[in-house]
């Protein structure tokens, strides 16, 4: 069901110790009721690391990112990474030589709806449902803010939701997105070329 989204927050939260440790963002949305991320989930395979978003009416969303890179990772990364919503596997494309934000946006496909996820800067995003002819679409933005305890999500949605619009938005809260942004492009170009550098060497 589709329905107008009020705008609601989630905040930081941290539990466990070092050998079980789990951290994330809580909160409450007026429509969809509680909201946990967690990002990411206690491991269970050196090489395996998943986020997940749960609670309330959203479908279970897990963002996993599975390899041996993924030892060293403190969330997952965009690369050989699974994306699932509820029951669907969610199909993710994007541009890695991009040059712009625009350039560098995921393309996803979920349920027969076409969403692009794009940065705004290091610290907020905006997921996109594209309209078509039964509906205008939807724009969610998600931005953190604050420091340390005090660090939260805010997040509006323009046009009409249904869960798992929210719960694809919420669950790149708990992505290493940097490779979206400008700053991430070039550092990723720089470790592309020094790895192909390194192999060319050896």
């Amino acid at each position: 069901m589709h329905t107008q989204v009020s705008p609601f927050e989630l905040h930081a939260w941290k539990e466990g110790n070092r050998h079980n440790y789990s951290a994330g963002w809580k909160g409450v949305s007026p429509e969809f009721g509680e909201i946990t991320l967690t990002a990411p989930l206690p491991r269970t395979n050196p090489e395996t690391l998943v986020s997940e978003v749960r609670g309330g009416l959203l479908p279970v969303a897990s963002f996993e990112a599975r390899g041996m890179h993924a030892e060293g990772l403190k969330l997952p990364t965009l690369n050989r990474s699974t994306l699932r919503v509820g029951d669907r596997m969610v199909y993710v494309s994007r541009n890695r030589f991009g040059a712009t934000l625009d350039q560098r946006a995921l393309e996803m496909k979920y349920a027969g709806d076409q969403y692009r996820l794009a940065a705004l800067d290091k610290n907020a995003y905006v997921l996109t449902r594209e309209p078509d002819d039964e509906d205008p679409g939807v724009r969610m933005t998600v931005r953190e803010t604050g420091r340390g305890k005090n660090r939260r999500l805010s997040v509006r949605v323009e046009g009409r939701a249904e869960g798992g619009d929210l719960a694809l938005g919420l669950i790149f809260a708990g992505v290493d997105r940097s490779t979206l942004t400008r700053i991430g492009a070039v550092k990723a170009g720089i470790s592309r070329v020094t790895h192909f550098w390194t192999e060319a060497t050896y």
